[in-house]
């Protein structure tokens, strides 16, 4: 019999795991369970004889996969997988693939919930500001960014976005203005949201000379990763410019340099994009479903590695 473990030391929702168990034991495979774990020796004796895994934010790496003789396809239900060790993963014949799209607009409201909160001063009883008729950039035009522009449109803001990966014709097809670079975009715009993935290229690009040439009162949000951030120019820069604002939902590695910037800086607690019941239910499932596809059909749609 096919096993597929569910390995989340950040647990699904009750009612994303019944529909996971659902889907993996109506396709005639058996399903194990592995939660709230403390230790990688528990995750490594999880592994054993497991054909498929299925994860949040937990890391897999070569260990895992030694430990895992039988292991065939691990799932990351949500759209990052940096949390996974491709190379070895290849390395291991494991197919590995991720969730597009099923987080995203979860993780897009809360890009606008933490902005309104933002321009009103983070409720402080003072008088803020309002989005309508601001000017959003959005960083990345995949799935969550396409999502982050729907939702700005409603509240009257006037979106742009970059995307070194998608074309200005399918930008501007959404209703949305394509900036002609990165630059321009960070130049041009009120609000840069970062949706890009943390990449050799991406990382600590987003840096001091880029967002000082964002205008004043700006702000600045990340609900991507934390690598892409230059953290201690970014540090610097605040120091220096008093009207920059930076919110996130990534506590930085430097938060206690950063909480400085009181009135201008908020984390939330830990990384919160995805975390809805719906987002937590619809990745889970598709997560099952891809697996269940790859193991009967050979289905590699959503695979990341090579």
């Amino acid at each position: 019999m096919v096993k597929v473990l569910v390995a989340t030391e950040k647990p699904f929702a009750a009612p994303a795991v019944a529909g996971i168990k659902e889907i993996i034991e109506g396709a005639g495979f058996g399903m194990l369970l592995l939660e709230k774990y403390t230790e990688k020796a528990q995750l490594l004796a999880a592994v054993a004889d497991v054909d498929a895994i299925i994860i949040r934010s937990d890391k897999i790496d070569a260990e895992v996969m030694d430990a895992a003789k039988n292991l065939k396809i691990v799932v990351r239900a949500g759209a990052g997988y940096d949390n996974v060790d491709l190379e070895a993963a290849t390395a291991h014949n494991v197919v590995v693939m991720n969730t597009p799209g099923q987080n995203a607009n979860a993780v897009a409201e809360l890009v606008l919930g933490m902005l309104v909160f933002a321009v009103r001063n983070f409720y402080n009883g003072k008088a803020g500001s309002e989005l309508k008729g601001k000017k959003l950039g959005i960083l990345a035009f995949g799935n969550v960014g396409r999502n982050v522009a729907r939702i700005a449109q409603g509240f009257g803001m006037e979106v742009s976005a970059f995307d070194a990966y998608c074309s200005a014709e399918s930008i501007e097809a959404a209703g949305v203005h394509a900036a002609a670079s990165q630059a321009e975009l960070f130049a041009e715009n009120d609000i840069v949201s970062l949706h890009i993935p943390a990449t050799p290229e991406t990382k600590q690009s987003i840096n001091k000379a880029l967002v000082n040439t964002m205008k004043k009162g700006a702000i600045l949000i990340n609900t991507a990763r934390k690598e892409v951030i230059n953290e201690p120019e970014l540090i610097a820069l605040m120091a220096e410019r008093t009207d920059l604002k930076y919110i996130t939902d990534i506590k930085p590695d430097a938060d206690a340099e950063f909480a400085q910037f009181e009135g201008r800086y908020f984390s939330t607690p830990k990384k919160m994009g995805a975390q809805t019941a719906e987002a937590n239910t619809n990745a889970g499932i598709a997560a099952a479903n891809q697996i269940v596809g790859f193991i009967k059909d050979g289905i590699t749609k959503f695979q990341v590695n090579k």
